[in-house]
């Protein structure tokens, strides 16, 4: 469904029709009559435009100026995103913070990291067990069952998008601050997190 934009002259048109009719209440445009409701039109053409940014910037990932209501009613910003991050990396913590649903899986480690703009896997060692374990498995104590591992590109670059960044940023970020704070503040607490960037 489109939304409807009304132009000025829609607001002039709808307005005169809300108008008495009589000879004191002239439809010609040239009247002072007309020329005052063409006055008031453009004020509600903009009231119209508004409305719909309203709309378009209150969702979460097309957020521009309610960006800071988002992040006052999610405790952002925080330590993780740091005081420079993009309009679109703010709008990519929202929405990861907004839809994760928590959990300790590595589907859901891989899942958030998504949502946040990276692209992960995940490994859990465990130790090498005869009959279980070939050769070639990673070798180690009892201790490795709590270790895990998540594999990310050395850079992840976050460049500049037409509709999506906002005028004054810089033309590309790049980095895995977020991804190390956002994964290691939901790091199950009896585990050991290793990254390892490749």
């Amino acid at each position: 469904m489109t939304i409807p934009n009304y132009s000025s002259a829609d607001f002039t048109s709808a307005l005169s029709g809300l108008l008495p009719r009589g000879r004191v209440w002239p439809r010609d445009p040239e009247s002072v009559l007309m020329q005052a409701v063409a006055c008031l039109a453009p004020m509600y053409e903009r009231n119209c435009t508004a409305a719909i940014d309203l709309l378009v910037t209150a969702f979460p990932a097309t957020a521009t100026d309610l960006i800071p209501e988002w992040q006052e009613t999610l405790g952002l910003p925080d330590p993780c995103a740091g005081p420079s991050a993009t309009i679109a990396q703010q709008r990519q913590q929202i929405v990861a913070r907004l839809t994760d649903s928590g959990g300790q899986s590595a589907p859901y480690f891989i899942q958030f990291a998504k949502a946040l703009g990276y692209t992960i896997t995940v490994a859990n060692d465990a130790p090498f067990r005869c009959g279980q374990s070939r050769a070639g498995h990673h070798v180690g104590s009892e201790e490795w069952f709590y270790v895990w591992t998540v594999h990310a590109p050395e850079f992840t670059i976050n460049p500049f998008l037409a509709g999506h960044s906002t005028a004054g940023e810089a033309l590309g970020s790049f980095g895995n601050a977020v991804l190390v704070c956002e994964i290691e503040s939901r790091s199950p607490a009896h585990t050991i997190l290793q990254f390892i960037f490749e």
